[in-house]
């Protein structure tokens, strides 16, 4: 259950609401692996843990993207809107990956509403996102992730 659940109509109120942090997920060198055989991408950094023992990191990193798509699993943690016909993911507007993340690393999200505004027949929100790496003061991602919410 996500930490907050609001009725659409009270969507267009909460502006500047901390949506607070979800657990911590591990990230391990097979959801890596799997992540490179999906999208294709396969460099030595993420996928050659012997190899990237020498690399820039002294261990593989995973993918920018697959920390930036585990926004998904992340913002079902933290928020949900009811009495909506159709949730929709619409994009991000700023992306920095600002750490890599290394493999046996516990990273988590905290979310803040950062902007609400009216669309036709619903509302789009921007939310300002930022994926912690657990003992590090830089974190891993920022980013603004937009989603629609349609009556």
């Amino acid at each position: 259950m996500p930490n907050l659940v609001v009725d659409f109509d009270k969507l267009l109120t909460l502006a500047g609401t901390d949506l607070g942090v979800t657990e911590y997920r591990d990230i391990t060198q097979e959801q890596i692996n799997r992540f490179a055989e999906a999208t294709g991408d396969d460099q030595w950094i993420h996928v050659d843990p012997e190899r990237a023992k020498d690399g820039p990191f002294g261990a593989p990193i995973a993918h920018g993207f697959l920390t930036l798509s585990l926004i998904i699993p992340f913002w079902g943690e933290l928020f949900d809107v009811e009495g909506v016909a159709t949730k929709v993911n619409y994009g991000l507007d700023k992306v920095r990956f600002t750490s890599p993340v290394m493999v046996g690393s516990r990273i988590r999200m905290q979310a803040t509403i950062a902007e609400i505004i009216e669309v036709k027949g619903g509302a789009q929100i921007k939310v300002a996102n930022t994926i912690q790496i657990e003992g590090q003061e830089r974190p891993a991602v920022v980013a603004e992730f937009l989603a629609r919410f349609y009556k």
